[in-house]
């Protein structure tokens, strides 16, 4: 487990995957050559914890922009990398809106970019979000708290199709019709609130078969309302183009994703930067027609069993890392 130095107020965290990132990483910042410092995005900042390895282990010459649509998160990182001044720049944003941060922060092309998606282990371990189905707690899973929606609206006012439809698509629910049908019946007798009533409610909507493989069988309606609360998969569909349109020549994207729909999302965006648009029967690829992305990862990485071992949120991780090639290679 890795301290939270040299902020000695910051939470204890284990960053996933955080050698391989840094491994990654360390060409794309080597590639820099202009006077400037060699600049990567942490899009989602969380506790700071990969960020503050960046700083400490890529040198001198590196800057971070952090991003996070969470205040407390952004508090939280800004007091543990105080200690790097103006190498380390917080911004409370969406990761889609990396232009605009870009533009703002001055920055023409980054080094580096790190998406590490999903829920943060801060926000998993605070009971009152409402993120983590082992805890009663209000149903709120908003990663920005001024958020319009909550998993309590959604449970509340959504239809037995769209609420189907969401715990269908974002969770890989096959119960979702049935679970769908129970919340509708049961809010007309009381609104959902809190997470326990919820729990109970799955548990009784799935086949105690179905029950018997799988960890807690709510975790799959827990992932789809909070993908549905905080419009997950839209926000990094969007991010994602914009953040390898961001490379500099020899930057890097990587990505941590935790379930298939992300990985999914992944997968088809590197497999488009890397393919050439020639035909695909011409014996040699013209120089202009050259992909101007190359995949640095051979598929997706698993953490490995060490790694799972000291921290076990690594257990459902896949890595995958994409260079932006130079331009006179």
């Amino acid at each position: 487990m890795t301290a939270a130095s040299p902020a000695a107020s910051a939470p204890l965290h284990v960053p996933v995957a955080l050698e391989r990132v840094l491994d990654l990483l360390t060409p794309a910042v080597a590639s820099a050559t202009d006077d400037g410092p060699a600049v990567v995005v942490d899009a989602t900042l969380g506790l700071g914890g990969h960020s503050e390895a960046m700083l400490e282990r890529l040198g001198p010459q590196v800057r971070v922009l952090g991003i996070d649509r969470d205040p407390h998160a952004l508090r939280l990182a800004s007091q543990r990398l105080a200690p790097y001044g103006d190498r380390f720049t917080a911004v409370e944003a969406v990761y889609d809106d990396l232009d605009r941060v870009l533009e703002e922060a001055g920055v023409a092309r980054v080094h580096g970019v790190l998406f590490d998606l999903g829920v943060s282990s801060m926000q998993l371990d605070q009971a009152d979000r409402g993120f983590a189905y082992a805890q009663d707690a209000p149903l709120d899973m908003r990663m920005d708290a001024g958020g319009p929606l909550t998993a309590a609206d959604i449970l509340n006012t959504y239809d037995v199709a769209d609420l189907a439809r969401v715990l269908r698509i974002y969770g890989e629910e096959k119960f979702a019709r049935r679970i769908a049908e129970n919340v509708v019946r049961e809010r007309e007798r009381e609104s959902f609130t809190t997470s326990g009533r919820l729990v109970e409610l799955i548990r009784a909507s799935i086949p105690q078969a179905a029950r018997r493989t799988g960890g807690n069988p709510a975790k799959r309606t827990f992932q789809a309302l909070r993908i549905e609360v905080n419009d997950e998969l839209r926000v990094y569909e969007r991010a994602l183009p914009a953040a390898l349109a961001a490379l500099a020549d020899g930057g890097r994207v990587v990505v941590l994703s935790y379930h298939s729909l992300e990985d999914r999302i992944t997968k088809r965006a590197f497999a488009a930067a890397t393919t050439s648009p020639a035909p695909r029967d011409l014996p040699v690829v013209p120089a202009d027609q050259q992909p101007g992305y190359r995949l640095v990862t051979r598929g997706s990485e698993p953490a490995s069993q060490a790694e799972i071992d000291t921290n076990p949120r690594a257990a459902s991780v896949r890595l995958r890392a994409i260079e932006k090639r130079s331009a006179t290679a």
